[in-house]
């Protein structure tokens, strides 16, 4: 059950993927599209502090469906994987015609990543810590 369970979250975290890369190559918003029938208007989902709030959001979610999808041996590849993604699709902004390259949509999309790897090693480190205190 539990496996099977996995795999549909893997599916789940491939198509948020596919459908990421895809938002950040649309020559301009299509959200903006969508929502308010206009390609040059980002829709926002709440003020930025530093950094990209909306790139954050984006950047935790698919961390989170990484981190639910793959056993503990994959995890480090996903986690660079993703680190590498984010700053790839920024970059590609220099070059997409009506998009614009932003530092601090660059540090978002890290920081959404690293939030998730962080809040994984300190999991990780208080479990290793708990499982050896059972075994004292």
């Amino acid at each position: 059950m539990l496996n099977k369970f996995l795999s549909y979250l893997k599916i789940i975290f491939y198509i948020a993927n596919f459908v990421l890369i895809i938002l950040y190559i649309f020559p301009g918003s299509i959200l903006g599209w969508f929502l308010y029938n206009n390609a040059g208007l980002q829709p926002q989902i709440t003020s930025d502090f530093l950094v990209s709030s909306n790139h954050v959001y984006a950047f935790v979610l698919i961390s989170i469906l990484g981190y639910l999808s793959y056993e503990k041996e994959k995890l480090r590849f996903i986690f660079i994987y993703l680190f590498f993604l984010s700053i790839f699709l920024e970059i590609l902004h220099l070059i997409i015609p009506n998009r614009g390259f932003e530092f601090s949509d660059l540090f978002g999309n890290m920081f959404g990543v690293l939030l998730i790897y962080s809040y994984y090693k300190v999991y990780i480190y208080f479990f290793k810590k708990l499982n050896d205190k059972k075994k004292l």
